[in-house]
């Protein structure tokens, strides 16, 4: 039988109203909410998503980009025990369809810049959707449930093996993996990372990391748990990042590589005004060493690596201040590490077999902890192929030196990582393979220095077809988020293939 827990993810805004009423939660550009007025606005939001038939495990879709509205939806979905469901907001009309009839969805959410996605989807299990912004395509609008929603606290019992969260792995139209996040993993993932990411106990944080993915969601959240201050934007935007850093406010930022390249490329970048900066932690992508030097000479803050596998995962490495520190002072090698396992994370390096690798030998990351997710919904074999007696298999490879320290070798899968967003090869593939001109495809990433990897296709055209390549990057548009569309493509005569006719794509990368 469930037992209600002495503490839940809801009850942490509620918390904080009560104890720091007017301390600022969630800042923007324009305007800032105190904990006592989120919270208000929270209550009023899960109150009318009740009258509107939304309860425990239903689940409550949003498609729309940061804001501190759409925190406090994924706020009122934890009061009242509701499963949110956070969309890339870049996803084709196709994509999206297909992950809200995935999930099987009650309520989305969404901004009024992607009405006429959102007007083309035909979901039989969705009642209602409600608009950020006034918009004739919603049934509702946000700031109709803020009027008519009343200010009452919700008090719903949950256990920490209930389901809180699906987070997609991946857009494709074939075969989405929906993530199944309980409540444990949730807590243990904001506990950690204001943990590692050392949180001091005034601060004020922010990521850009959209709020669909779970370093954006878990940044904010770790503010509202600790009871401190989050900035939040509606994306990433180099000048106004620059802007809020220089106004020496921040205590602290997350941020991918490619994002760091960009902020150093702003003019004015390196005259100072930094103080308040406490530590930059970085994660997502590779991040090469010489980038790095730069933006620690630049900062002059505290940098850590924080390395892991989020979605399914979260939090797996995490490469110190200290470990930066000792690696200016003649230790350069530690920069190319993901440095070693973080709080609470029991990892192995295995081969295919689950068998644990010597030191110095590559293997593939394998962890256990609380962070790992309950598996993906409606999909046992799946779930079977990565989550083992209670191991997650990630396919990331990596060694580990005499003195404990991580390094990446590869990724055991063909998953591209493309400043910051992952990419499978397939979904490309099979959107590919549907054009007249297209007979044969394969997909991969390709080394780039600005987002980390780019997506390359090679394409063998069918018998007398033209290839038009403008034509056929519109026609992937049409089908895919723009993220994925590839940048480069290759036309073949027949593709590398082993002994058994499979696609060797170590050779097309090395092309």
């Amino acid at each position: 039988m469930a037992t209600q827990l002495t503490s839940r993810t809801g009850d942490w805004i509620r918390i904080h109203a009560r104890n720091t009423p007017d301390k600022p939660c969630f800042v923007t550009d324009t305007e800032s909410y105190t904990f006592a007025q989120v919270n208000s606005r929270v209550n009023r939001v899960a109150n009318e998503l009740r009258r509107m038939g939304v309860g425990k495990g239903d689940r409550v879709a949003l498609f729309a980009t940061d804001s501190t509205a759409y925190m406090e939806v994924l706020l009122a979905c934890m009061k009242l025990g509701a499963v949110y469901v956070p969309l890339n907001y870049r996803l084709a009309g196709p994509e999206l369809q297909t992950l809200l009839r995935t999930a099987e969805t009650k309520v989305l959410f969404f901004s009024e810049r992607y009405a006429s996605i959102v007007e083309t989807v035909d979901v039989p299990s969705l009642k209602y959707t409600v608009s950020f912004e006034k918009c004739q395509v919603a049934d509702r609008h946000y700031d109709d449930l803020l009027a008519t929603g009343d200010d009452v606290e919700i008090d719903t019992v949950i256990n920490d093996d209930e389901l809180m969260c699906l987070a997609f792995t991946s857009g494709t139209t074939a075969l989405p993996k929906a993530v199944m996040h309980h409540q444990r993993m949730v807590k243990h993932m904001t506990y950690q990372c204001i943990l590692e990411r050392r949180l001091p106990a005034e601060s004020f944080h922010y990521s850009p990391a959209p709020l669909f993915h779970v370093a954006g969601m878990c940044y904010v959240l770790m503010g509202v748990a600790r009871g401190n201050p989050s900035l939040i934007l509606d994306r990433f935007d180099p000048p106004t990042v620059l802007k809020w850093l220089r106004r020496d406010v921040l205590t602290g930022v997350f941020l991918v590589p490619t994002m760091i390249e960009m902020i150093l490329a702003e003019p004015g970048v390196e005259e100072g005004g930094y103080d308040n900066l406490h530590s930059i932690a970085y994660g997502a992508a590779p991040m090469s060493p010489s980038l790095l030097r730069r933006a620690m000479k630049v900062f002059r803050c505290d940098f850590m690596n924080m390395f892991g596998a989020g979605t399914e995962a979260g939090l797996q490495t995490v490469l110190t201040p200290e470990d930066h520190r000792r690696a200016l002072n003649g230790h350069e090698h530690l920069l190319g590490s993901i440095g070693k396992p973080g709080m609470g994370v029991d990892l192995r390096l295995c081969d295919d077999d689950l068998n644990d690798v010597p030191d110095g030998e590559v293997g593939e990351i394998v962890t256990r902890s609380d962070a790992v997710m309950a598996g993906y919904l409606n999909m046992p074999e799946e779930t079977a192929k990565v989550l083992v007696d209670g191991w997650f298999r990630g396919g990331d490879l990596a060694r580990r030196d005499e003195e404990g320290y991580l390094y990446l070798s590869g990724r055991k899968k063909d998953m591209i990582i493309r400043g910051g967003e992952n990419i499978y090869p397939v979904e490309i593939e099979q959107v590919l393979s549907e054009h007249p001109a297209v007979r044969e495809v394969a997909v991969v990433g390709v080394p780039d220095e600005r987002w980390g990897e780019i997506v390359r296709a090679h394409v063998v055209l069918a018998p007398d077809a033209d290839f038009d390549e403008d034509q056929v990057r519109a026609y992937c548009r049409t089908r895919l988020a723009g993220y994925k569309v590839p940048a480069l493509f290759q036309v073949e005569h027949d593709l590398p293939r082993n002994a058994s006719g499979k696609v060797l794509k170590r050779v097309l990368r090395e092309t």
